[in-house]
């Protein structure tokens, strides 16, 4: 073996010591931080979940709404300044409102313009989604996408070890804020459809899905290289990044699935991805515990203060 192989190896040992710990780091941390107290799709659901074992196409399509329903409104905030029309937020279920959101003043308009650009991608998934639905569409339930020290963003960034007790996380105060405020979701949502794929069993609605699963997945993309890029002359960028993937590590489960920004040896970490080269699933319960800051199986909190609408609402115990 060279020095060179033996130099790999032990960064190899470095990163998953450091995977390990911060992996215990970020569990301890939201258990004492209470995120209890305070990131959607659908795939296999157990009773174990606290919900039916058995649900439709409709179900499925209804818990992605939900979803884009939050970005949607983050994004059309951050990019327009306004967020959906009326017409995009009815349905059956409770309608809510949405807390908080306006328009980043962005400096680079590169980061702008992919703002904008995402923006009208998530209002088209909930006009598509709202349509495919037809009279069986749920209503946008209560969104938080607000900046109190209190609320959803805040408790989020304090669990990830990116603000102190009682301070706010503005993720519309800069295009750096912005860019790990969607690194929150965007990784999410990629999961959560690539989950959702064998619960489908309409063909059109399954192409669809995919249709969506694969913009996400661009969006990811995006925001994961923007960060990536700017954390050369901006390090933080990356281990904040790192340390919101540790967070949402930590509430979904006992695996280690969830991957941050920083390089793996000599490579860049754009893609997150298993040994096979394939993106990894979240369940609904998953998605949930992430959705509302919680690592216990509740019905509500986080960026959805009175839950989502729908069959599917209850978080996984972990």
């Amino acid at each position: 073996m060279t020095e060179d192989d033996d130099r790999t190896l032990e960064r190899l040992r470095e990163q998953g010591e450091r995977r390990k710990q911060r992996r215990e780091f970020f569990r301890a941390l939201a258990a004492v931080a209470g995120v209890a107290g305070s990131m959607q799709m659908a795939m296999t659901i157990s009773p174990a979940y606290g919900q039916s074992a058995t649900v439709s196409d409709a179900d499925v399509l209804n818990f992605a709404l939900n979803l884009e329903y939050l970005e949607a409104q983050f994004y059309s905030y951050a990019a327009l300044g306004v967020g959906l029309s009326n017409s995009d937020l009815s349905g059956s279920g409770t309608q809510g409102t949405v807390t908080g959101g306006r328009q980043v003043n962005f400096s680079d308009q590169i980061v702008a313009q992919y703002a904008r650009e995402i923006a009208a991608d998530e209002i088209a998934h909930v006009r598509f989604l709202r349509q495919q639905l037809g009279n069986a569409a749920v209503a946008q339930p209560a969104i938080d996408i607000g900046t109190d020290p209190n609320g959803a963003f805040s408790s989020a960034a304090r669990a990830a070890g990116l603000v102190g007790a009682g301070q706010a996380f503005d993720p519309y105060a800069s295009d750096e804020n912005f860019l790990l405020g969607a690194f929150i979701f965007e990784d999410v949502g990629v999961t959560a459809y690539k989950g959702a794929a064998p619960l489908i069993t309409n063909k059109t609605y399954l192409e669809a899905a995919a249709g969506i699963l694969a913009v996400e997945a661009y969006h990811a993309a995006i925001v994961r290289t923007t960060l990536y890029g700017k954390g050369i002359e901006t390090p933080a960028l990356r281990t904040s990044a790192d340390k919101i993937s540790g967070a949402r590590d930590s509430l979904d489960g006992a695996s280690d699935l969830d991957q941050g920004i920083s390089p793996i040896g000599t490579a860049s970490n754009i893609v997150p991805l298993d040994d096979n080269g394939i993106a990894f699933s979240r369940s609904t319960g998953q998605v949930l515990n992430i959705a509302y800051l919680n690592n216990a199986a509740v019905g509500s909190g986080g960026f959805f203060p009175s839950g989502v609408n729908g069959t599917i609402r209850t978080s996984a115990a972990n």
